[in-house]
């Protein structure tokens, strides 16, 4: 999909000249003639880069750049002036604000794409290897949390102190048997491995004997 550039001025000439050269080169344009049509547009299309003249109606670059920068989300967002102010003070100002370049009116076409795709490049970039950065830290956490609940499941084993007979009646339990069929192959007798069930059940603070099961089996309680 291609990167959409926002292009603000007041002036219909330099607003399609900019815009079509802009279009040849691959890129999505929109097009404002003042600052405050500008603002708008910048939340409904969320532009990968503002170039933006200085003097307009209704609101003049400097305050729209001051606006987006208001934004947390935007402070980042690449901006270039072309203006025909160019003294050093009008230069700072807009440097102060946050413009990430300032070309003087009248500029040459290729030079503007020139600033344009080394703005851009930085800015997808920087960007990439936040997302990357973001990423990593998510599945950090997810490790972490993995890990935890590794250790809390290791040490509630070990904290159950399973004897060696009620390991046997948990091992024929998760089979499938029935309290006589595991009384048959351990030698017991019925009530006695209900027994040795009711004490599993109290161990694992599990309620019935499919809870117990699943326990088992979350746990590696059985082989």
């Amino acid at each position: 999909m291609p990167l959409t550039i926002l292009v603000a001025d007041d002036d219909l000439g330099t607003r399609l000249a900019v815009s079509d050269y802009l279009e040849l080169a691959g890129y999505l344009v929109v097009m404002a003639e003042d600052g405050k049509k500008a603002l708008a547009q910048v939340d409904q299309f969320q532009p990968h880069l503002i170039v933006t003249d200085v003097v307009m109606p209704q609101m003049d670059g400097y305050e729209l750049v001051r606006q987006v920068r208001l934004k947390p989300s935007l402070r980042l967002l690449p901006v270039i002036f072309l203006t025909a102010r160019t003294n050093t003070e009008e230069r700072i100002r807009g440097y102060q604000l946050g413009c990430d370049a300032y070309l003087p009116k009248p500029f040459e076409l290729p030079e503007l794409g020139a600033v344009i795709r080394n703005l851009l490049e930085r800015s997808q970039l920087i960007q990439s290897e936040w997302r990357l950065h973001t990423q990593s830290q998510s599945d950090d956490r997810v490790a972490d949390d993995r890990l935890l609940h590794r250790t809390h499941a290791i040490a509630m084993v070990k904290n159950l102190d399973l004897t060696l007979r009620e390991q046997g009646v948990l091992s024929l339990l998760t089979d499938g048997l029935s309290n006589n069929q595991i009384g048959d192959r351990l030698h017991l007798s019925s009530r006695t491995v209900e027994k040795y069930v009711s004490s599993l059940l109290r161990k694992t603070n599990t309620s019935n004997r499919a809870e117990l099961v699943r326990f088992a089996m979350d746990h590696h309680l059985i082989e």
